[in-house]
């Protein structure tokens, strides 16, 4: 990680932003900015284009949810890593959806939040691994989704639906690749092709589909 990872913090409460800031003092982390709602982060994302935004979801004027649906819109390269205190199943589903690169929870301790920014800048997602777990169990009692398996732009292989059930139960893929007895390279490439017959860009919003699609439980 030779670049230095620029980062703005969008929350309306002083003492969090302040936190935050503390917490993420580190050689590899520039802040560059800080919003205290989701308008004044959509306008600071657009003026400095930083790598990652930690974006607060309850927020007064434009909400962070909303402040991530019009930084996608407008196409910026910020990933965005939702912020919250609420362990609602309705916030984590709608920040998926609206393209959030990373979702925790402000009991979050130093070394989490560092190897969440460190994680979601180098591209991959990341979200609480516990409340995501609490989140997917929940979803089997849940209305399952209208799209079927028969929807799936191609049908999983047998092999394509152990990697996901194992991507569902939340191990990384060295973990998937000791269980099956294949290299982490492989079980990356099955996962990438698992991640594309869903139409998802990432291994949590694939998850979550599955089980709102009944393919996994």
């Amino acid at each position: 990680m030779a670049d230095k990872i620029t980062l703005i913090i969008a929350d309306d409460h002083t003492m969090v932003r302040t936190g935050l800031r503390s917490m993420l003092s580190d050689s590899r982390i520039e802040i560059v900015g800080e919003a205290s709602n989701g308008r004044e982060a959509v306008e600071m994302v657009k003026k400095l284009k930083p790598s990652v935004a930690l974006m607060d979801i309850r927020m007064p004027e434009v909400d962070g949810i909303q402040a991530l649906e019009a930084i996608k819109a407008e196409k910026l390269d910020t990933r965005v890593i939702m912020v919250t205190t609420y362990r609602s199943t309705a916030y984590l589903l709608r920040s998926l959806s609206a393209g959030a690169a990373g979702f925790v929870l402000k009991d979050i301790s130093r070394e989490e939040l560092l190897a969440a920014v460190y994680s979601v800048a180098q591209g991959t997602s990341l979200v609480d691994s516990q409340f995501l777990q609490d989140v997917l169990r929940n979803l089997e009692s849940a209305e399952k989704s209208e799209e079927s398996p028969d929807d799936l732009i191609e049908p999983l292989t047998a092999r394509e639906m152990d990697i996901l059930r194992l991507m569902v139960e939340g191990l990384t893929n060295q973990a998937i690749g000791d269980v099956l007895g294949i290299s982490a390279g492989t079980v990356k490439g099955y996962a990438q092709t698992v991640m594309h017959k869903l139409g998802t860009n990432d291994r949590t919003q694939a998850a979550v589909k599955a089980i709102r699609m009944g393919l996994v439980k």
